[in-house]
C-alpha cells in the first residue's frame, strides 16, 4: 500500500496527481490540501488541519464530502502535515509521498524536509519522500543503493543533513566520486546526472537528502 498525503501549498508546484492514482494507493488531505484533492474528484480516506486556511463555504463542502475529519486548534505541538504523517506511518505503508509540502512559506518547507526522517523512527517504517512538479526529494541513511535515470527528473543533488557524511561513492554519474568525505554546508555534489540508465551511490556515516530535479 502506497499512502499519498495533500498539503496545502500552491497548487501551481502541485505535479499532475493522476499519475499516482495506483491501485494500492490511498490519499490523505492536510487543512486546504483536502479541499485541493476534492476539486480533482479524489475523496480522502482521512483528513487532518486546524483549516484556518479555507473559507467557511469551503469547510462545509469539505465536511459534506469526507468522512473522517480530524479538526485541531491552531493552538498545537505538531504541524498538520506531521499529524497526517505519523497517522501514515502507523498504517505500515510501503511508502508515503507528500505533495502540497513545498512552496510558499520557507519554514513549512524546511519543516517538511526533517520530517522525512520520521521513516527512521518505526521500524519496518516506509520510505517517505517529497515531491511537487520540478523535484522529489527523500533521505538515506549509510548504506549501498542504487538509483535509476528517470528522464524528466535529470539532476541529481546530494545534500548532507547531519555535520559530516562519510566515504560518499557515485558510480555511473557524470561527475563521480569515490570514498569522499562532505560536510554541511558543501555544494560539491549538486546538479550531478547519471550517464546510464542506473547508477549508485553508497556511505558509511551521516544522512543525505537526495533531490531528483528538473529546470
Amino acid at each position: 500500500m502506497i499512502i499519498n498525503i495533500l498539503a496545502g501549498g500552491p497548487e501551481s508546484l502541485l505535479p499532475d496527481l493522476t499519475e499516482y492514482l495506483e491501485k494500492d494507493t490511498i490519499w490523505v488531505g492536510v487543512d486546504r490540501g483536502v479541499y485541493h484533492l476534492l476539486k480533482r474528484n479524489i475523496t480522502p480516506v482521512i483528513a487532518f488541519g486546524d483549516f484556518d486556511s479555507v473559507s467557511s463555504e469551503e469547510l462545509m463542502f469539505i465536511e459534506e464530502r469526507v468522512v473522517e475529519l480530524k479538526k485541531y486548534k491552531p493552538e498545537k505541538d505538531e504541524t498538520d502535515m506531521e499529524l497526517a504523517l505519523n497517522w501514515a506511518i502507523d498504517q505500515n505503508p510501503s511508502m508515503i509521498c507528500m505533495f502540497g509540502a513545498t512552496g510558499g512559506r520557507l519554514d513549512h518547507l524546511f519543516a517538511n524536509v526533517h520530517l522525512l526522517l520520521n521513516q527512521f523512527k518505526a521500524k519496518n517504517s516506509a520510505d517517505i519522500c517529497l515531491i511537487d512538479r520540478y523535484n522529489i526529494i527523500f533521505i538515506k541513511e549509510p548504506g549501498h543503493y542504487t538509483i535509476e535515470k528517470i528522464n524528466k527528473k535529470k539532476y541529481i543533488s546530494f545534500v548532507p543533513l547531519t555535520l559530516n557524511v562519510s566515504n560518499l561513492t557515485l558510480r555511473g554519474f557524470k561527475f563521480p566520486l569515490e570514498n569522499r568525505h562532505i560536510s554541511i554546508g558543501s555544494t560539491l555534489c549538486i546538479s550531478n546526472e547519471l550517464i546510464s540508465e542506473y547508477g549508485t551511490f553508497s556511505f558509511s556515516e551521516g544522512i543525505l537528502i537526495v533531490i531528483r530535479s528538473h529546470d
